[in-house]
């Protein structure tokens, strides 16, 4: 089984940022996600497209929650590709 492909749209200075990382990397299920951290500060494109948004989940291209985290918007994107 491959892990699925986790993307969060982030700023380093932001703390719903921060606090939505520590809840993903503290999940029981962990080791079923790969999890990218993308600062949007860094890319001039990205900073348009999520600026006040962030953060922002991504699971492949579809948003699963932004600002704080969706537990079971997590859960069933997990569920639909294991």
């Amino acid at each position: 089984m491959s892990k699925a492909r986790l993307t969060l749209m982030f700023r380093e200075y932001c703390s719903l940022c921060q606090a939505m990382l520590l809840e993903l990397e503290s999940r029981p299920d962990r080791a079923e996600f790969q999890l990218d951290v993308v600062d949007v500060d860094e890319d001039a494109e990205l900073e348009a497209r999520y600026d006040e948004l962030v953060p922002v989940l991504l699971g492949g291209d579809a948003e699963l929650c932004h600002y704080h985290m969706d537990h079971a918007a997590l859960d069933a994107y997990l569920a639909s590709i294991r």
